[in-house]
């Protein structure tokens, strides 16, 4: 019993990594806007979404365990013509997605800390997150991912909570439908719960917490559900968040600015700690997103580049390789 206890305890580590990755500022705006404009209709997609995330992330883990071989090796035996669109495809994909989200941190943190220009805070974001993906150390960055997700959850969902009461007038908007109009609204939602590309980034960090066989297979299952329910519920905090506060109002919320305005509103209605306690969650989502998705893309372009090159080498060492490092030196 003592040895399940520890070693279920892992268990809810690399899957929220993976669903903290795809949730980036992009998608608190998606969820907000919804929420603004719809209310509470589209609980429904962002459950579907959990639902859907939940079985791809799974069946990623799964192929891992049961195969014993990463996703791009998969990929390989689809012939060379996958392997090279996947490979050039993620490279070019993590360096722009890497790019947008410092900028979200540098929004985050310019209306946390107005001592310095947006563009430093930008440069200071990159730089960190270079440092902490340059150095190879899974286990540090699990522990700043998972703090991180912490901070997510805590002020997004308890900002949520303290806004429940307002949601006695707007209950009736809970019932599922797809309003006219509104069918991008509620596929942003489904595809923004958790993860995009960056699922397939979960076996490698599977591989660095040493889970490698079908034993781990009912561990890789509990951690993808507890990774998709707690994104579904902070996907939702914000859905709330929306409704709560802006349902009906003719407020309109453009782009990651608008997450700073919608701080400001927070600040305003309920209490300056609330806004702070928000801008707090909008800097983790957009860190985490730079973190894991630089992380994720150097295994993939490393893993793309031995595998192409047939160079056996060892998968578990993937991040003290040269091409790990070479998104960053070469």
């Amino acid at each position: 019993m003592a040895n399940q206890q520890k070693k279920k305890w892992p268990a809810v580590g690399p899957g929220l990594i993976v669903a903290a990755t795809g949730v980036g500022a992009g998608d608190l705006v998606a969820a907000l806007v919804a929420g603004t404009n719809f209310g509470l209709v589209f609980l429904w997609a962002i459950i579907i979404g959990a639902i859907l995330k939940f079985a791809l992330n799974e069946g990623v883990g799964r192929y891992h365990l049961l195969t014993g071989k990463t996703i791009l090796e998969g990929w390989h035996s689809m012939g060379l013509w996958a392997t090279s669109y996947f490979g050039v495809y993620s490279v070019i994909w993590g360096f722009v997605y890497g790019a947008a989200a410092t900028s979200s941190c540098a929004l985050a943190l310019s209306a946390l800390f107005p001592v310095l220009p947006l563009w430093v805070w930008a440069v200071i974001s990159g730089l960190l997150g270079f440092l902490l993906t340059w150095m190879g150390q899974y286990k540090l960055f699990e522990k700043v991912m998972n703090l991180l997700i912490l901070l997510m959850f805590i002020s997004v969902v308890g900002s949520a909570v303290i806004v429940l009461p307002e949601l006695s007038d707007i209950m009736d908007t809970a019932v599922p439908a797809l309003p006219k109009g509104s069918l991008l609204y509620a596929l942003g939602l489904i595809g923004g719960v958790g993860g995009s590309i960056t699922m397939a980034s979960y076996g490698y960090w599977l591989q660095e917490n040493n889970w490698k066989d079908r034993s781990y297979l009912r561990y890789v299952r509990f951690d993808s559900m507890i990774a998709y329910i707690t994104t579904a519920v902070f996907t939702i905090s914000l859905l709330i968040l929306g409704a709560a506060l802006l349902y009906g109002t003719n407020t309109n919320i453009n782009g990651e600015q608008g997450l700073v305005s919608f701080a400001t509103i927070l600040g305003n209605e309920l209490s300056p700690t609330v806004r702070i306690l928000f801008l707090i969650g909008f800097w983790s989502a957009s860190f985490t997103s730079v973190l894991g998705v630089w992380n994720g893309v150097s295994y993939l372009f490393a893993d793309f580049v031995y595998t192409v090159k047939k160079h056996d080498v060892n998968k578990e060492q993937l991040s003290k390789t040269k091409a790990y490092n070479f998104l960053f030196f070469g």
